[in-house]
């Protein structure tokens, strides 16, 4: 990595930073309770910012997003985005009582596979079977023991983990993002078919949470906290 590539790479230290830079965008929207979050939106995680924005949009859910610019891709880890470095963030946190951040990976061997992660593990089941309904040919993994310990989305510092009621991790694979090269011909302008289905579901599940107050039932351990960010 050439010099002036990793200072670039060591300023973006916190959301913050990222907000400084031109070009970044930060976007809230707010509806109901029921929140949906992309910080990893733009040209980082590509389209989960438009599957997050969609999803809230269609089940009249709020929305925080920030998106990267083309050609710009800083990875600043999901505990160090919090409340007190951004006040539309704050806001938003405030707001709702229960989120599903949207995230994007890649991993051999699952390019199927998505992921639910977070502490709200009755939200967490709740959405499962939307995605497996609307989605039968992928895998949604909702067994904590079996996701990725850096995927479980369980540090206290992460957003998903902020509001009263917490919320769950969502990560997806490119396929069902619509990004992999299934999906190089497509001319849209819609999203894939996967992708829509993907949205529907997700506003689906969104709609149809019914909270009864109760509490989280997964909490990190130290040693957890300290990986899964």
């Amino acid at each position: 990595m050439e010099p002036a590539t990793q200072a670039a790479r060591d300023y973006f230290v916190n959301l913050a930073d990222l907000l400084r830079h031109d070009g970044v965008e930060e976007v809230s929207e707010l509806r109901s309770t029921f929140g949906f979050m992309a910080f990893h939106g733009g040209a980082l995680e590509e389209h989960t910012d438009l599957i997050a924005r969609s999803a809230a949009r269609e089940a009249q859910a709020s929305y925080y997003g920030v998106h990267q610019p083309a050609g710009m891709r800083q990875h600043v880890p999901s505990h160090r985005f919090t409340a007190d470095q951004s006040g539309r963030l704050a806001e938003f946190l405030a707001h709702v009582d229960i989120v599903i951040t949207v995230h994007g990976y890649g991993r051999k061997g699952m390019f199927t596979t998505m992921l639910l992660g977070g502490t709200n593990r009755r939200l967490a089941s709740h959405l499962a079977p939307h995605l497996r309904t609307a989605l039968p040919a992928y895998h949604v993994e909702d067994d904590l023991e079996r996701v990725p310990r850096e995927l479980r989305g369980l540090h206290p510092r992460n957003p998903v983990n902020a509001p009263r009621n917490g919320g769950v991790q969502l990560e997806l694979p490119p396929r069902v993002r619509g990004t992999s090269p299934l999906w190089w011909d497509w001319e849209g302008p819609h999203p894939t078919p996967h992708t829509a289905a993907l949205i529907g579901a997700l506003a689906a599940a969104a709609t149809s949470w019914r909270s009864d107050g109760g509490e989280n039932n997964v909490e990190a351990t130290d040693s957890e906290a300290s990986e899964n960010a």
